[in-house]
C-alpha cells in the first residue's frame, strides 16, 4: 500500500484542527508537510514492525538506563517549528527541554523538534522522500537522525552542518554526546 498525500493547503488547517482529524480518526496514522499537504501514512508489515519496535527498545532501554529524557513511538506527532506535523519511527527528547513544556502541550502533539529521530525505510518507501524528511528534521533542530534502509542494508546518519555519512549493515552506532553512552550493534536487516 503506498503513502496517501492530499492537498488540503487552501482550507489551512489549524494545529487544533489538525489534531482534531486525528483524534476522530485514531486508527489512521496522518502526517502535514509543511506545504500543507496532508499524508495518511500507510501501515506497516510484520518485517517493518518488528524492525521498528527493536530500534525502539535499544533507545528506551538506554534511557531507562540513564533518566536523561523521554522516547516516543511513531505514534507521536511532533509539531515541528517550520509548522510541518511529523511522526518519526523512535523519536528521543532530553529531559529538561520535555519539562520545558506545559502539561497541555505534552499532552497533544509536541511544538518541538525532538533531539534524536530515527526513520525505518520500509518496503513500499520512497528513499528520496525520507532522505528529505531527514533534512527537514535537521531544519528544524534534530541534532542527530538516524535513516535505516533495510533494502540496501546501510544507515544513513545525520547531523547538523555535516555531510551525510552513509555506512553498510551491520555496523556499530553511537548516540554521541546527543545520547551518551548509547552504543547500538545493528545487524543486518
Amino acid at each position: 500500500m503506498e503513502t496517501l498525500t492530499i492537498d488540503v493547503s487552501a482550507a489551512g488547517l489549524t494545529d487544533d484542527q489538525f489534531y482534531s482529524i486525528c483524534r476522530q480518526n485514531e486508527v489512521l496514522r496522518f502526517e502535514m508537510t509543511a506545504q500543507g499537504d496532508l499524508i495518511v501514512m500507510s501501515p506497516v508489515g510484520g518485517v517493518s514492525g518488528d524492525r521498528e519496535m527493536w530500534l525502539g527498545a535499544q533507545v528506551w532501554n538506554w534511557n531507562n538506563a540513564t533518566k536523561l529524557g523521554k522516547v516516543f513511538s511513531s505514534s507521536t506527532i511532533f509539531r515541528l517549528p517550520n509548522g510541518a506535523k511529523r511522526s518519526p519511527d523512535v523519536a528521543w527528547i532530553a529531559q529538561d527541554r520535555w519539562n520545558e513544556l506545559p502539561a497541555e502541550e505534552q499532552e497533544k502533539f509536541p511544538p518541538l523538534a525532538p533531539d534524536f529521530v530515527i526513520e525505518l525505510r520500509s518496503r513500499t518507501d520512497d528513499l528520496a522522500i525520507l532522505q528529505a524528511k531527514m533534512q527537514e528534521y535537521l531544519d528544524n533542530g534534530v541534532r542527530l537522525g538516524w535513516l535505516f534502509d533495510p533494502q540496501n542494508q546501510q544507515v544513513e546518519i545525520y547531523q547538523p552542518g555535516q555531510e551525510v555519512e552513509v555506512r553498510s549493515l551491520p555496523t556499530q552506532l553511537s548516540g554521541q554526546d546527543i545520547l551518551p553512552g548509547l552504543i547500538l550493534d545493528v545487524p543486518p536487516f
